[in-house]
C-alpha cells in the first residue's frame, strides 16, 4: 500500500505483542517398555532433547518447558534451553493422565513468569521425527485460523478390522472402516486420518475449562506420513534409529527423483505462494496486484501444448486469480475452502487417477491434496511441513519461476532455465 501521511503516523505505533504460546514437554521417568525411554538417544541426542529442538525453532512458540520427576530428564531439558516444572509423584505415575501434567505445567508456568499463556502446544518426547513445521502448524490452526483445538495426522488409506464380533454365520473378524463385502478403491473412499500422538495445540482458556485436550472445534493438521512413528517399545526404538540417518536429513538429497512426463496426466496449481511471491500490494482504492513469472506462463503454455491437463485451484476468491487464469488459458476453481475435496471431484469428472497428478503448493491449505496426488511437489519458500510432505522440491520460490522449472522436470532440459521477471 502506498505510504500516506495517514498510515506514516499510524506506523508509528507500538507493534503488537505476540500472545504466549506455552509448549509442554511431559516426560516421566519411568517407563516400564523402554526403562529411560525419555533419555534414549536417537540420531545422536536424546528424545527428550529432540523435543525440545523442535519446539524451540517453532516460530509460534514463545516458551517451552519440560514436565518431568526425573533428575536427568530435569538436566538434559535445561541444557536444550528449555524451562523445567518438577512433577509431583501423584501425577507422576502409570496412571496419571497427560493432561494432568500438562495443566499442572500451566498452572506453575503462569505463576512462575506472571504471563497468561494464549495457547498450549502439548508435544510428544515419543515421537522422535516431530518438526518445528508440525508444531507450527498445530499452533496455527488454534492461533490464526480459529480452531479451538487441533493435533497432528497423518492421511490413513488400510482397511481396519476388529476381531470378536459378527452374527453367528459370520463370527470373528469385522471391517471397522469398510463393509468388507465392498472394498472401493482408494482414491474412492473418504479420507481416513490417523491421529499421530506427536503434537497437540489448545486454547489456553478451554483447556482449564474443559481439561482435556479435544474441545469445541478441532483441526486435524495433516503432517508427513512417512515421519509417523511412537516409541512405546524396544522394537520402535531400533526403527527410530535405523530411520534417523534418512529422516534427519529429509529434503537435503542433492540428486532428489524428480518427475517425467511418463510420470504425469495433470499438473494442477495453487496460486498464492505458488505462482506469485505471496505479498500482496493494495493501493489506496483498496485494489489488489499481485507479481507473476513470465517464465512460469512460458512453462505453463509448454505443459499445454504437450497435451497434459491443467488446472488452478485456490482458496483466494480475488478476481485477480481468474485473470490469470484467463491469461494462460487454463481452467480455474478459486474461492475453494476444501481443496481436498474439490481436487478428488476434479479429478473424477476427468477420469484422472489421482496417483497420475502432480499438486503443486506452498502452505498447509494444500496438505490435503498433497495426501490425494501421486505427485505432491512444494515450492522452495513453502512451509516447513509442507516441503517435507512433497516428493519433490523446487530450487526456487514461488513466484519466481518455480512452474517453469516444474515444467522443465516433465519436458527436459529443452525448456531452459528459468529465466528473470
Amino acid at each position: 500500500m502506498p505510504l500516506t501521511d495517514e498510515s506514516a503516523e499510524e506506523s508509528t505505533e507500538a507493534p503488537t505483542e505476540a500472545p504466549t504460546v506455552l509448549a509442554v514437554i511431559p516426560a516421566r521417568g519411568g517407563s516400564k517398555g523402554v526403562p529411560g525411554k525419555n533419555l534414549a538417544e536417537v540420531g545422536g541426542a536424546s528424545l527428550v532433547a529432540r523435543a525440545v529442538r523442535a519446539c524451540r525453532a517453532a516460530r509460534l512458540v514463545t516458551d517451552v518447558v519440560v514436565s518431568t520427576d526425573d533428575p536427568g530428564i530435569a538436566r538434559a531439558a535445561r541444557a536444550e534451553g528449555a524451562g523445567v516444572v518438577e512433577r509431583p509423584a501423584e501425577i507422576a505415575g502409570d496412571t496419571a493422565s497427560s493432561e494432568a501434567a500438562v495443566l499442572h505445567a500451566l498452572d506453575a508456568f503462569e505463576e512462575r513468569t506472571g504471563r497468561t499463556a494464549a495457547a498450549l502446544v502439548f508435544a510428544q518426547c515419543t515421537s522422535p521425527f516431530l518438526t518445528a513445521g508440525d508444531i507450527d502448524a498445530v499452533a496455527a490452526a488454534v492461533l490464526e485460523e480459529g480452531a479451538d483445538s487441533a493435533l497432528t495426522v497423518a492421511p490413513f488409506h488400510g482397511f481396519l478390522w476388529r476381531d470378536g464380533a459378527g452374527s453367528a454365520s459370520e463370527a470373528g473378524g469385522y471391517g471397522v472402516n469398510h463393509d468388507r463385502s465392498h472394498r472401493p478403491r482408494r482414491q474412492d473412499r473418504p479420507q481416513d486420518l490417523l491421529e499421530t500422538g506427536a503434537a497437540y495445540a489448545m486454547r489456553a482458556g478451554g483447556f482449564r475449562e474443559h481439561r482435556h485436550r479435544f474441545f469445541g472445534r478441532t483441526a486435524p493438521v495433516p503432517t508427513d506420513p512417512a515421519r509417523v512413528l511412537e516409541i512405546d517399545d524396544p522394537h520402535d526404538l531400533a526403527r527410530a534409529r535405523a530411520l534417523a540417518p534418512l529422516l534427519d536429513t529429509a529434503g537435503t538429497d542433492p540428486h532428489p527423483v524428480l518427475p517425467t512426463r511418463a510420470d504425469i496426466d495433470a499438473v494442477v496449481l495453487d496460486f498464492d505462494g505458488t505462482q506469485t511471491d505471496d505479498r500482496v500490494l493494495i493501493d489506496a482504492d483498496g485494489r489488489e496486484y499481485v507479481s507473476v513469472h513470465r517464465g512460469d506462463g512460458l512453462g505453463i503454455a509448454a505443459l499445454r501444448d504437450q497435451g497434459l491437463k491443467l488446472l488452478i485451484l485456490s482458496t483466494e476468491a480475488n478476481p485477480v486469480v481468474a485473470a490469470r487464469a484467463r491469461k494462460l488459458r487454463i481452467p480455474v476453481l478459486h474461492g475453494i475452502s476444501r481443496k481436498g475435496d474439490a481436487l478428488k471431484e476434479w479429478c473424477a469428472e476427468q477420469g484422472l487417477d489421482p496417483e497420475r497428478v502432480l499438486y503443486v503448493g506452498n502452505d498447509v491449505n494444500d496438505l490435503p491434496c498433497f495426501s490425494l496426488a501421486g505427485w505432491p511437489v512444494a515450492v522452495a519458500d513453502a512451509h516447513e511441513v509442507v516441503r517435507r510432505a512433497a516428493r519433490a522440491v523446487t530450487t526456487v520460490p514461488g513466484g519466481q519461476g518455480a512452474i517453469r522449472e516444474i515444467a522443465s522436470w516433465l519436458l527436459g532440459p529443452a525448456l531452459g532455465a528459468p529465466t528473470t521477471p
